[in-house]
């Protein structure tokens, strides 16, 4: 038995809405090499409108959930480089990389989370004087 493919068809503004993204994301994405731009089509009842695949959709929603996880453009655009079966030890040392600066902004973020609560809790003591909050900004 065989299977048949189906083939999708989208505009760029399908496209985009399936992948959760604008329009101009897309075109973004298309300037960075990270999804391919399509041919236009033929002059008929399409009138030379460019038609994105499953493919388009597939890579468009691997760039939104790698950037979810963390990663940058230019590091999902070595992940879309690597073959998925043969690049494993790539993959897997580009992650680490990102784990590293993940933990190292999350220690960053806590030491500004603790700052602002100590402004906070020093602000609401109501100690005489101006607003420590509005002072430790001013310095």
């Amino acid at each position: 038995m065989v299977r048949s493919q189906v083939v999708v068809a989208m505009t760029i503004g399908a496209l985009a809405k399936a992948g959760g993204v604008g329009v101009e994301t897309v075109r973004y994405y298309q300037r960075r090499g990270l999804i391919g731009t399509p041919p236009r089509g033929g002059h008929g009842i399409d009138g030379g409108v460019r038609r994105y695949d499953a493919e388009a959709l597939r890579r468009l929603r691997f760039i939104r959930s790698a950037q979810g996880a963390g990663f940058t453009l230019d590091e999902i655009a070595g992940l879309l480089a690597l073959d998925a079966g043969e690049d494993r030890a790539a993959a897997r040392a580009l992650a680490e990389r990102r784990i590293v600066a993940l933990d190292a902004k999350i220690a960053e973020l806590a030491a500004a989370r603790e700052s602002l609560a100590r402004l906070a809790r020093s602000c609401a003591a109501g100690e005489g004087g101006g607003c420590p909050i509005i002072t430790a900004f001013e310095e």
